[in-house]
């Protein structure tokens, strides 16, 4: 049961780098090209955008396809891999949604608002196919949360992210 579990985690961490990742190096290899944002420029009647400028629809496409495209290489269903990135996605764009709530200005720092949604919603989507138990998904929100944020900070040393977080 360790060895499986481990292969899953394993397997969910790699769908949700391709497809959190996938955008980052998207606007660092085209920038603004093709890079429309989701919220299409309006505001929320708080006075605030959407979701943001960095949030376009080629990041949610491309990252949805990464995810989709790995998936197969992981040994699954290629369907599986665009459930967790449009999962992810959308946990990301309700981060995104919520920090703008908050006057957090785009791409600041939130800490566990920045990571859980983007992390849990896609476990949430597998949860019954994987029989994932509470313990199961609270230890890898912990996990996930140390990951992303030692992974960013080695992105930010290799100029690939324009903040450490």
């Amino acid at each position: 049961m360790v060895a499986e579990t481990g292969e899953l985690t394993a397997q969910l961490l790699v769908l949700l780098m391709m497809a959190n990742g996938t955008p980052i190096l998207l606007q660092k290899f085209l920038g603004d090209r093709m890079g429309w944002p989701v919220d299409g420029g309006f505001r929320f009647p708080d006075g605030r955008f959407w979701f943001g400028p960095s949030k376009t629809w080629r990041g949610v496409g491309c990252g949805m396809l990464a995810a989709a495209g790995a998936a197969p290489l992981l040994g699954l269903p290629w369907t599986l891999g665009v459930q967790v990135g449009a999962a992810s996605l959308a946990g990301d764009l309700l981060s995104s949604f919520l920090k703008r709530r908050l006057g957090i200005a785009s791409s600041g720092m939130a800490l566990g608002l920045d990571q859980v949604p983007e992390s849990l919603f896609p476990l949430l989507v597998v949860r019954e196919r994987f029989g994932l138990g509470w313990d199961y998904i609270v230890w890898f929100e912990v996990f996930f949360i140390l990951l992303e944020l030692s992974v960013s900070g080695i992105l930010y040393r290799l100029h690939i992210r324009n903040r450490p977080y």
